[in-house]
């Protein structure tokens, strides 16, 4: 890594690190019902809300009416964003004239925008109106990532409470997630982007005079070209900050458009990790002890960082086989060296390895960089990263209830190596609890696996493959993995828009959901209606040193069983051919 990339990635960790506590802080206030900040401008439009939706914010719900919310609200969503796409053609604000999605397609972007997966198999700017990249894809940014947040806060909720049935309303939870941290948030950095030349408007795509004419694949001559624009920056701030990652264009975050500038970059590559990094204090705030947040934090960056460097130092290194062509991959004061293959020149190996690792860390799925183009072993980091199960930050909400669930484990493994019945945060963890822990973690890595061994195994799978051997498996182990872990994002190599892919994707996407969701309130459920247990010399303390290292070997060993077999037939064996070759 050259000094340059590592004084723009020190910047970065500083500045998040900086901003985990104020933020952290002030989410925890929000989800105690106060937000002194924001009180007097967003309190009548909450309470209007809750007047027109029939909502009492003081009726509270057992787990399963919780589960059932969350369940009837997804529904609803899908059934909202399938239609405007099936209906969009004959809607406003469509001044290209696109027709209706098809209802493969549509069926896929509805699972997954529902899910907070933002998985795209099409281009943006040729297939979604600005009608529907409005109302029926950046509503679902903002909504499907305050469900997540609200079933973390069910989930805290189960720690802290004592022999009580209940664990809060959904309908409080999601809509003050919305109204009090992501809308003034997404406020605040969309005029951001727009002053960095981010595009946010109605008109039409412009046609302009090409420099150079060229021919098309026709062999006609082309003097001009279409370039699209849109309501970009309103949707672009929402998908980093809700980690949902869903580009505007086709290309996303790597589009001049949608992200311009070293500082749009930097904004955008920030909101990715912002809110999930803060949850962490929140976590520790509402719990009564911020040792405990602090220690989860650790872990995820103990895992993050080593990726990190590792990712950036084969992609800092290069390509020897484009070494072997000519290709001048040595830094210098002209260009940034390394494997530039898919990468934009105005950001480099830094920042694109940065933004790979980050936006596979969290379930945010943008990318700035084309990941099927990185070195085998510099794209197997961000595929394991979402093989871990999104909880190195992951998704806002989703991956701090995903660590939970580790952490769980990790406490009843250090229960059975000292004899005791293991206890966290006071609550006895029990058959029950690793049960449903056991099931949120092994079916969605069961889903990636079985779902990548259909597709392999199948000619519909394997026709739309366009890279053979080793390159190709990664291509579809790739796939899997995201949508199964609500990713979205993809080695762009595989002909994913299609009836087979678009259907086992989105069932991918749902499992990936909902089978780690509904455990997650089973659990709050289970130890909310449980009563607080004393510290004692036997407990194992959940804030130290030791139990960061305890939660990291867990996180790891699992992925590591997991996907092992299946990494080594795909970016393993490419990085040997690779070397074979040399």
């Amino acid at each position: 890594m050259t000094a340059a990339g590592l004084l723009q990635v020190g910047i970065y960790l500083g500045v998040l690190l900086a901003c985990v506590k104020p933020l952290g802080s002030y989410m925890a206030k929000v989800y105690s019902g106060s937000a002194p900040l924001l009180e007097g401008v967003v309190g009548p439009l909450e309470r209007l809300l809750y007047r027109l939706c029939g909502v009492d914010k003081s009726a509270e719900m057992t787990w399963r009416q919780y589960a059932l919310a969350v369940l009837a609200f997804s529904l609803a969503s899908f059934i909202a964003v399938y239609a405007w796409q099936r209906t969009q053609g004959w809607l406003p604000l469509n001044p290209q004239a696109l027709p209706a999605v098809s209802p493969d397609s549509a069926f896929n972007t509805a699972v997954s925008f529902t899910t907070n997966t933002n998985w795209q198999g099409y281009g943006g700017e040729t297939t979604m109106s600005y009608l529907t990249q409005m109302l029926a894809l950046t509503v679902q940014n903002f909504v499907s990532a305050a469900a997540g947040m609200a079933v973390l806060m069910a989930l805290i909720r189960g720690f802290t409470r004592h022999t009580s049935h209940t664990i809060g309303n959904f309908w409080v939870d999601l809509l003050r997630g919305t109204l009090y941290i992501f809308l003034p948030l997404s406020l605040v950095l969309a005029p951001l982007l727009v002053s960095q030349g981010v595009v946010q408007t109605f008109a039409a795509s412009h046609e302009v005079r090409l420099l150079q004419p060229t021919v098309d694949a026709e062999g006609k001559k082309v003097t001009t070209q279409a370039i699209a624009v849109g309501p970009a920056a309103s949707q672009i701030a929402i998908k980093q900050l809700g980690t949902n990652g869903g580009g505007f264009f086709n290309v996303n975050s790597s589009h001049p458009l949608e992200n311009p500038t070293p500082l749009s970059n930097f904004l955008e590559l920030l909101a990715i990790l912002l809110i999930p990094a803060a949850l962490c204090h929140t976590f520790g705030e509402l719990v009564g002890d911020r040792r405990q947040g602090w220690a989860l934090l650790a872990a995820m960056l103990v895992i993050f960082a080593p990726l990190l460097a590792s990712t950036t130092i084969c992609e800092q290194s290069g390509n020897p086989l484009l070494a072997q062509l000519g290709a001048d991959q040595a830094a210098s004061d002209s260009q940034p060296g390394g494997n530039m293959e898919g990468k934009e020149n105005r950001f480099g190996i830094a920042n694109s390895t940065l933004w790979a690792v980050a936006t596979t860390a969290a379930s945010n799925g943008s990318v700035n960089s084309m990941h099927d183009s990185y070195t085998p072993l510099g794209g197997l980091v961000p595929m394991w990263l979402m093989q871990l199960g999104e909880v190195v930050f992951g998704g806002v909400g989703s991956g701090l209830y995903g660590m939970l669930l580790f952490a769980i484990v990790a406490v009843f493994l250090s229960g059975l190596m000292v004899g005791r019945t293991p206890e966290y945060l006071g609550k006895k963890l029990g058959a029950f609890e690793m049960k449903m822990a056991s099931l949120a973690i092994l079916f969605p890595c069961a889903m990636v696996l079985v779902g990548t061994a259909v597709a392999i195994s199948s000619d519909s799978g394997r026709e739309t493959i366009f890279n053979t051997g080793p390159h190709g498996f990664s291509e579809v182990l790739y796939a899997f993995s995201s949508a199964g872990n609500n990713n979205g994002s993809a080695f762009a190599g595989l002909g994913a828009n299609t009836p087979f892919y678009n259907g086992l994707l989105g069932l991918s996407m749902l499992v990936g959901r909902f089978w780690v969701m509904l455990p997650v309130l089973a659990i709050a459920g289970s130890l909310a209606s449980k009563k607080s247990v004393p510290v004692g010399p036997g407990t194992l303390p959940t804030h130290t040193p030791l139990f960061v290292v305890l939660l990291v070997a867990v996180v790891i060993v699992v992925g590591a069983l997991s996907f092992f077999p299946a990494l080594a037939l795909g970016p393993i064996v490419e990085h040997l051919l690779m070397a074979a070759a040399l």
